[in-house]
């Protein structure tokens, strides 16, 4: 089993204490940066790099008073520093500093996410070849279709997995990016080089263009990235909540020791981790939601964006975060049920099989339309009556005098349909 969870607090990364360190780090690079080209005293630069802190009582008193949070900052650091404090913010607007300690901020973000998907990839992978050969009945449309194995079922998640890892890596990219271009844009008081600079020391990559802001398509394309996970790993849940049916029952979330599943049915054994998977899924793509509406802004900016974002980046991160780790624990510490997969295959009593016979009828030279005619009566008559269907096509004259038994035999062979499996598991994991 996997050990327990571990990972960095996301919550730490949106802590208004991080915000603020992450804010000072811009400003001291940029002061850095700054002094080497001779814009500032390398004396300011040094100061503040030594003597810069905060308090965050302190700044949220300011603000209190000033009612903007970027000036309660530098006033509380500024009281730090002494007569170097005309330097700080020398030069810069405050979503110079804002929307680059942001970015450093989804950069930390993404990278937990990443290893939270990189851990579910691994565990999908375990369990896929641990049940590469356990066969089930696949659905469609709820309804018996044709033979599969659970470990297709969760090699398809692990192939949906590693897709949202490089989706995730691709919008880590777009957010990691920081601007240092002044109040619309134009770097009036800053050249492009310096930005360049600063964005690099800060590990970040400077956005080509923006105005007063960092574009926030960026942003929403994050988010909705955020979204699709929390889907792919709604279906996960979604479909062991469907095998855990009392009537299907062919997995069920661990139950613990101890566990009671309800305060009235001491029976019950209740797929809560699944729901809470489900439910909270759905919180991520709502803040999708909110996220494509930030992309609009009035002419340059307005801050319609920012306290939207306050909520969404943090709660949707912190989610995804969770729900990872709740999912890579429900996939491995999931309890299979083989024996009763194969009951449920063969509770049709062969009908599964009717696609290959009607195949093979149409390959002896019956008309497709005449010999789907042969396979619907009888499967028909097995759904109505629950016979064996098996049985009445050995029983059928159009059907035993175009096939042998042998080729009957053929037909509803469990191994001719699932033989291509190991080919398939070499497509998603490689030889």
């Amino acid at each position: 089993m996997i050990p327990r969870y571990t990972r960095p607090e996301m919550g730490a990364i949106w802590s208004e204490e991080n915000k603020f360190r992450q804010w000072l780090e811009v400003e001291t690079v940029a002061s850095e940066v700054l002094a080497e080209r001779g814009d500032i005293s390398v004396e300011a630069a040094r100061a503040i790099r030594q003597k810069g802190r905060f308090d965050v009582q302190r700044i949220n008193a300011i603000e209190a008073e000033v009612k903007h949070d970027v000036v309660a900052f530098t006033t509380a650091v500024a009281e730090n520093l002494g007569p170097e404090s005309r330097y700080l913010h020398y030069g810069l607007t405050s979503n110079d500093v804002v929307d680059t300690a942001q970015g450093l901020l989804l950069k930390s973000a993404s990278r937990i996410i990443l290893d939270g998907l990189q851990k579910l990839s691994v565990v999908l992978k375990q369990r896929a070849f641990e049940f590469k050969d356990t066969v089930m009945v696949g659905r469609t449309h709820g309804v018996h279709a044709e033979p599969i194995t659970f470990g297709l079922k969760l090699a398809n998640w692990y192939s949906e997995s590693l897709r949202n890892i490089a989706r995730m890596e691709r919008a880590s990219e777009e957010v990691s990016v920081g601007k240092i271009s002044g109040a619309v844009g134009t770097f009036a008081h800053i050249g492009p080089e310096v930005e360049e600079e600063i964005c690099k020391r800060l590990g970040l990559k400077a956005a080509a263009i923006s105005s007063q802001v960092i574009q926030r398509d960026r942003h929403a394309t994050f988010v909705c990235t955020l979204a699709v996970i929390a889907s792919s790993l709604d279906k996960i849940a979604l479909e062991v909540r469907g095998m855990q049916r009392t009537e299907v029952r062919e997995t069920e979330e661990y139950f613990s020791k101890g566990q009671k599943g309800s305060s009235a049915m001491p029976h019950k054994r209740n797929p809560v981790t699944c729901e809470q998977i489900c439910g909270l899924a759905r919180v991520v793509r709502s803040n999708a939601q909110a996220a494509l509406e930030n992309v609009a802004l009035w002419q340059e900016r307005d801050i319609s964006h920012s306290s939207v974002e306050r909520i969404i980046l943090a709660d949707s991160t912190i989610l995804i975060d969770y729900l990872l780790d709740r999912t890579t624990r429900l996939i491995d510490t999931l309890l299979v049920y083989p024996e009763r997969m194969k009951k449920n295959l063969e509770l049709t009593r062969g009908l599964v099989f009717s696609g290959q016979l009607l195949l093979d009828l149409a390959e002896k030279g019956v008309l497709r339309e005449e010999a789907y005619r042969w396979v619907q009566r009888n499967a028909m008559q097995a759904w109505e009556n629950g016979a064996d269907f098996r049985k009445l096509v050995d029983a059928d004259p159009d059907i035993t005098r175009t096939l042998t038994p042998a080729e009957i035999d053929s037909a509803f062979a469990l191994p001719r349909h699932l033989r291509h499996v190991d080919a398939i598991f070499a497509r998603v994991f490689g030889t």
